[in-house]
């Protein structure tokens, strides 16, 4: 196990300073750079703690809070352990919020973040990776289709509403992705029911994109967040398995 470096670093956007967590190996060396997105709960303990098991292996992880237009991270108060049945006030709480992140606002932001990495030391040069949890893996994927350029790979766990019918779904983006993607959906997930699934399939089929899309079977939406109600702990771990596998074989 690497000895890791911790630290809360600032990031200037073109709207303000979105606060993040940034961990890397302790070796002196630059690794290559990942974006790792929040779900909608945010930056907390447990987001950190997956950062630091991803740079055990061997990256420098930037773990944004991407609600820093209303404030530093946590946006809402959370308990240790989070029931969203015994607890609906936090979801009405952060729904707005959720809702507020615009497309436009993501990829603008997406941009500063990236940038951010490549100007940063312990990351070294290329492009980097994503992977993003619930509302992070359509972070994800809108990042790998507005700047391209400096994704080699994005992977999404549990996500929703990926293939909507809105005008600007992220899977109508399938066109600009040239990374490889990777998506692990939640077993009968409202926010992303089969007829979505089927939708991004074909999207990233017809675009001719690089990819692998899977349903955990039994696995519910939320299920890599350990500190929640919907863990899946042996999910989670294929999760693990699936996301470590891609970033060894493309950066």
């Amino acid at each position: 196990m690497s000895t890791l470096s911790r630290t809360s670093v600032e990031i200037a956007t073109a709207d303000g300073t979105a606060d993040a967590y940034l961990v890397h190996p302790d070796d002196g060396k630059a690794h290559p750079g990942v974006l790792m997105y929040q779900d909608a709960f945010g930056l907390r303990p447990h987001l950190k703690a997956m950062a630091d098991r991803l740079a055990e292996s061997g990256y420098t992880v930037l773990v944004p809070n991407v609600f820093y237009r209303h404030g530093p991270a946590p946006v809402v108060e959370l308990p240790e352990f989070i029931d969203m049945e015994a607890r609906p006030d936090i979801v009405e709480k952060i729904v707005p919020v959720m809702e507020s992140l615009t497309p436009d606002l993501i990829e603008r932001d997406a941009g500063a973040y990236l940038a951010w990495l490549a100007d940063a030391a312990p990351v070294a040069d290329g492009p980097v990776g994503i992977t993003g949890y619930c509302m992070g893996a359509r972070l994800a994927l809108y990042t790998a289709g507005t700047h391209a350029d400096r994704v080699a790979a994005a992977a999404g766990f549990h996500g929703g509403w990926l293939a909507g019918e809105a005008p600007d779904s992220p899977h109508l983006l399938a066109g600009r992705v040239t990374a490889e993607l990777y998506f692990a959906h939640a077993d009968d997930d409202p926010s992303m029911p089969g007829e979505q699934v089927d939708r991004l399939e074909q999207a990233l089929t017809e675009a001719g994109v690089k990819h692998r899309c899977e349903v955990y079977k039994g696995a519910h939406h939320g299920y890599t967040q350990s500190d929640t109600a919907a863990y899946n702990p042996a999910a989670a771990e294929r999760h693990w398995t699936e996301l470590l596998a891609l970033f060894a074989r493309t950066l």
